[in-house]
């Protein structure tokens, strides 16, 4: 696909859509503000998707689209409440920097991004690894599985982050 054909494409979905799209995620948001930053944030996933030149139905694609938008929007936002909770729980001497927090809290996106796949409990071991730093052990005993298999989900764990598989057998 050539880059002029598609950013035609691009600009006509926008230009025909843009108001629909935004009005079908302020209904879902309830927030005009976050229906525009989603709204665009929707074109702007357009702009890496090589099948922008067959769409036959844009609403159905673009609806698709803002779909998993909104849905990494979700989870982006539970992901910060957790972090905001386990800051306040913080004695203040210790609570990060708010430059140091909003690297933490990108971090911490990153991983669930790259973990996205695995099953929670393979998510929930590797985390009791990595960052309450406990032994295979106790993970197997606190999880209630074998510690083979405690490394067996770090193994598959340690595959999605180092080389960023979505899907794995």
């Amino acid at each position: 696909m050539q880059a002029e054909s598609q950013s035609q494409v691009i600009y006509a979905l926008y230009s025909d859509h843009y108001r629909w799209l935004r009005n079908w995620l302020q209904r879902k948001l309830g927030c005009a503000s976050q229906a525009a930053d989603l709204t665009q944030d929707t074109f702007v996933r357009l702009l890496s998707s090589p099948q922008v030149e067959a769409i036959v139905e844009p609403r159905a694609f673009l609806t698709t689209v803002a779909k998993r938008v909104l849905a990494n929007h979700y989870r982006r936002r539970e992901i910060e409440r957790a972090y905001l909770e386990a800051l306040a729980s913080l004695p203040e001497p210790q609570e990060p920097s708010p430059e140091a927090r909003a690297i933490v809290l990108e971090t911490l996106v990153e991983i669930d991004i790259m973990l996205d796949g695995l099953p929670s409990l393979a998510k929930q071991v590797f985390l009791l690894s990595q960052v309450d730093n406990l032994p295979y052990a106790q993970i197997a005993r606190e999880a209630g599985i074998s510690v083979s298999t405690v490394k067996r989900y770090m193994l598959k764990a340690a595959r999605y982050c180092y080389f960023g598989l979505k899907r794995m057998p």
